[in-house]
């Protein structure tokens, strides 16, 4: 009997042990299940890499870089510095092995990625909501068949600029600067000088006569009855002028004080300042139809490839988000004088106490952005051609725009 009595307490005895190692197993297991799982998210949850290709000045790259730089470390941004940015892109077009994320560079060239289908629509990152503080000229800007491909971040327009030491008000309408030509212009002392053979710089009085050099269609304007106004007007001031009307000489007049006024964008600004101008920045003259000189603008923002979007798309919208901030406006603004597209940084008093950038701002509602699709390319060159045809060779206007209108017909048919 206690033969038995022994055998069944040492059972018992192996039953608790056993009951005893089995609990501490089970806490151990759990525990080890729970650091285990701990470690694989610290090493799955790495940083989302964003390449921004851009060809920039320095100042602007930089100033981007910081505001980004606040993503890190889940979202680690790099901005890269490529050359020949147009040939970059398309040699990489939408490869994820060697294409960048997004690109920085100026509206004028959507049209001709969007066909390429390497580019997705910003909407496809970001909500209209998200777009609602733009200028909309600045969004505008970037539209391609009904979808907006680029996200913008500050634009350009060319400026009325004046000498307040030679000028005293600026004209208030084209006549009256003519006026002021005629009776003031001499050998050695200008009024006014511009590029006045240059499309980029012409488009301003076609455009503000109700012309254009292409339209959203793909149909030239070279011949309107609007363009052969603007055109027939215009050549008088450029009598007045030097007869090469180049970028240099005209640049040069103005620094050195041999003209009163000028046309030119805020680039020209810093090196006016540095010769000692006294700088007047005024509104676009008005001329005979009522309408101001109506200048193209360019804008420049960000723009997402399709494979970005696809694959980083929670990533990319806080990026955006960053650089379209009015934040971002007023760093850029403060760094680099750059007018920013997001309205609301107007109300940072640092930005709306500059002149040139207030003056750039009253004018977003009166500037053509550059077109930008592909066949714009034929127009910049067939309409610098005529533009030299009236205003260096001396041909008839009319004839003139007949002509290159045909050149422009033929040269855009052989795109397709």
């Amino acid at each position: 009997m206690k033969k038995k009595i022994a055998m069944l307490l040492s059972s018992l005895l192996v039953v608790s042990m056993l009951s005893g190692c089995g609990s501490e197993a089970t806490v151990n297991t759990e525990s080890n299940v729970t650091t285990t799982t701990e470690n694989q998210n610290m090493q799955t949850t790495e940083p989302v890499n964003i390449t921004v290709w851009h060809c920039a000045d320095a100042t602007i790259a930089d100033t981007l870089q910081k505001q980004v730089d606040a993503l890190a470390p889940e979202i680690v941004v790099t901005f890269e510095r490529k050359e020949n940015m147009s040939d970059a892109l398309k040699l990489v077009g939408d490869d994820p092995e060697s294409a960048p994320d997004m690109y920085m560079w100026a509206h004028d060239k959507v049209g001709t990625f969007a066909q390429m289908g390497m580019l997705s629509p910003i909407t496809d990152v970001l909500t209209e909501d998200d777009l609602a503080d733009f200028l909309p000229m600045t969004l505008s800007a970037g539209e391609y068949q009904g979808d907006k491909y680029q996200l913008p971040l500050y634009y350009e327009a060319l400026l009325f600029l004046y000498n307040k030491d030679l000028m005293e008000t600026a004209p208030e309408t084209t006549d009256e600067l003519l006026e002021l030509m005629k009776n003031e212009t001499t050998a050695d002392q200008y009024v006014f000088v511009e590029q006045h053979s240059t499309s980029y710089n012409a488009a301003a009085w076609i455009q503000g006569f109700g012309g254009y050099l292409i339209n959203e269609n793909k149909e030239p304007g070279l011949n309107l009855p609007q363009t052969v106004e603007a055109m027939e007007y215009h050549k008088q001031f450029v009598s007045y002028m030097p007869a090469d009307g180049e970028y240099n000489t005209v640049t040069t007049l103005f620094t050195e004080g041999k003209a009163a006024s000028t046309i030119g964008g805020p680039w020209l600004v810093p090196g006016i300042k540095e010769a000692g101008i006294d700088l007047g920045i005024a509104p676009m003259p008005v001329l005979p139809n009522g309408t101001s000189l109506t200048p193209f603008s360019g804008v420049q923002g960000v723009h997402v490839l399709k494979h970005a979007a696809e694959t980083k798309k929670e990533a990319l919208a806080e990026v955006l988000k960053v650089l379209g901030s009015k934040e971002t406006g007023v760093a850029l603004e403060n760094a680099a004088s750059c007018a920013p597209a997001n309205s609301k940084a107007y109300e940072d008093a640092s930005v709306s106490e500059d002149p040139m950038i207030m003056a750039l701002n009253t004018m977003a509602d009166n500037v053509v952005p550059t077109p930008n699709i592909p066949e714009m390319n034929v127009m910049w060159s067939v309409t610098d051609d005529l533009l030299a045809a009236v205003n260096k060779h001396g041909e008839d206007v009319q004839t003139a725009c007949d002509a290159h209108q045909k050149e422009a017909l033929e040269q855009i048919s052989a795109m397709q």
